[in-house]
């Protein structure tokens, strides 16, 4: 059996008395469709802060396909085939998504001095990202400057983006916040369609979206795992209901067993 794409093993932060994650056991298999869920403050974002090196932990490991990574540095980590993307975008708006992913591929390659020398030297970059962006249904958007995108097309440029480093583990963060309801089933539909050998593990707030792409759920309150499943054993849970009664997710919650029930 091979090794977990990701895991962890009482994984947990503590910022003074304040424990944001704590005892965490995580399982991302290779080629997986995972969701993470949980009401607003349950310390989605801060594992995986965690999970990508950017915050040190107080208590536990993290593995990559079985290796121990838990001292290694954000970058060390991304050189080793972990990408993510975050809440708000980072991009640049004066550029336009094939120099913004031309840029990328060229840092990953070390070229990123000379991205910009003529095309000539460096075609089979501008080839790689032509062929990317045509993956995430942006090659009619190539020539244009991201700040006239739809924010729609602007996360999956993001999704570019972390793609060009060929990341074998790619989290999401939200990928359809501040996106209209029409273009984030599009958004998701493109994240699903990714190369099966690239685990996949989203942060999402909008309960349709995750239990019509995920194959497998972790629900995350109070910064401890709660339950974890498919998204059947999840949408039939109680307590996944009880968690979300209350909060501002009343959609959320009466989402679960329509979806559910599909599952």
């Amino acid at each position: 059996m091979s090794a977990a794409a990701l895991q962890t093993h009482g994984l947990g932060i503590s910022f003074g008395a304040f424990h944001a994650v704590s005892g965490v056991n995580l399982s991302l298999e290779p080629g997986a469709r995972q969701a993470l869920i949980g009401p607003n403050g349950a310390g989605k974002t801060t594992l995986i802060n965690l999970l990508t090196g950017i915050y040190k932990p107080s208590a536990g490991r993290v593995l990559m396909n079985g290796e121990d990574v838990t001292a290694l540095s954000a970058d060390r980590r991304a050189r080793r085939g972990l990408a993510r993307t975050f809440q708000i975008n980072t991009l640049f708006p004066s550029l336009t998504p094939l120099s913004s992913v031309v840029l990328a591929i060229s840092e990953r390659d070390g070229l990123g001095a000379v991205w910009w020398r003529p095309l000539k030297r460096h075609t089979a970059v501008y080839d790689e990202a032509r062929e990317l962006l045509g993956r995430l249904k942006l090659d009619a958007l190539a020539d244009v400057p991201v700040a006239e995108l739809a924010y729609g097309k602007q996360r999956l440029l993001e999704i570019a983006l972390a793609m060009a480093a060929k990341p074998r583990i790619l989290l999401l963060d939200e990928p359809a916040a501040g996106v209209p309801e029409d273009e984030s089933g599009e958004l998701f539909e493109v994240i699903d369609a990714l190369p099966a050998d690239i685990s996949v593990l989203f942060i999402e707030h909008d309960m349709k979206l995750v239990f019509r792409f995920a194959r497998r759920i972790s629900v995350l309150v109070t910064g401890q795992v709660l339950t974890e499943g498919t998204p059947a054993e999840i949408g039939r849970d109680p307590r996944v209901r009880e968690v979300y009664l209350g909060q501002a997710h009343t959609h959320a919650v009466q989402a679960i067993p329509a979806e559910a029930a599909h599952g």
